[in-house]
C-alpha cells in the first residue's frame, strides 16, 4: 500500500494506542497525580522503567525533589479519572483531595499507588535525560502491585480482567474488546519460515 509522506510534524499519533498510566508523585507532603502517554520498558536487569514529563508540570518538580515516582496502569472503567488529573495542575488543585483519589499502601516509596489501578511499578529515579521539551526519568522499578486476576503465573497482563485504558491522543481512549490474542513463538516462526533452519 503507498503511503503518504510529509515533514509536517505539529501533530503525530501513530504510534497510538498505548496503554495509559497516570504517574504519582510526592514531596514535602505533597501528593500529585499526571497522566502521561510517553512511558516505556527498559531493562529487565535492573528492572527499569522511563516516563517523559514537560519540565512545565508540577509533577516534575515533585519528582526531582524526591527522586522517586509511581506508574500506575488503570482500567477502561478509570478514563474520566486519568482526563481530570491530565487536564489541571497540581498546583492549582489538589487532585487526590478534588477527585476522590484512593491511595493504597506502598512498599518502598512515598509516591501514591491508585486503588483504582490494576498494575503500578513503584520507582526511584535513576537517571535523568533531556529529550526536547520533555525530560525523560528513568526509574528502578523496587516493587511492583497488581491485582492477582490480572496478572498469570507467566506475568503476563490478563487483558481481559484488567480491561486496560488504550489511549489514542488527542484526548481520546478506547479499550481492547474483543480481545483476539495470538501467540507467534519467535523461534518456531523463524524455523518454519526458514524451512526449518534453527539459528
Amino acid at each position: 500500500m503507498r503511503k503518504v509522506a510529509s515533514e509536517q510534524l505539529d501533530s503525530f499519533y501513530h504510534h497510538y494506542p498505548a496503554v495509559a498510566t497516570v504517574v504519582t508523585s510526592h514531596s514535602a507532603g505533597r501528593d500529585n497525580a499526571m497522566a502521561v502517554a510517553w512511558h516505556g520498558a527498559l531493562s529487565r536487569r535492573p528492572p527499569m522503567y522511563m516516563v517523559a514529563i514537560s519540565p512545565k508540570r508540577f509533577s516534575f518538580g515533585l519528582i526531582t525533589q524526591s527522586g522517586e515516582f509511581t506508574v500506575n496502569f488503570v482500567p477502561f472503567e478509570a478514563a474520566r479519572m486519568v482526563a481530570l488529573v491530565g487536564g489541571c495542575s497540581g498546583r492549582d488543585v489538589d487532585k487526590f483531595q478534588a477527585f476522590g483519589l484512593v491511595k493504597a499502601p506502598t512498599l518502598k516509596v512515598n509516591a501514591p499507588v491508585l486503588e483504582v489501578a490494576y498494575a503500578a511499578y513503584e520507582c526511584r529515579v535513576a537517571a535523568r535525560y533531556p529529550s526536547g521539551d520533555h525530560e525523560c526519568f528513568f526509574g528502578e522499578i523496587v516493587a511492583v502491585h497488581h491485582r492477582p486476576r490480572s496478572n498469570g503465573p507467566d506475568q503476563l497482563a490478563h487483558w481481559q480482567d484488567a480491561h486496560p485504558l488504550l489511549y489514542l491522543g488527542d484526548d481520546s481512549y478506547t479499550r481492547v474488546s474483543p480481545l483476539e490474542p495470538v501467540r507467534m513463538e519467535r523461534p518456531v516462526v523463524v524455523a518454519q519460515a526458514l524451512g526449518g533452519l534453527v539459528l
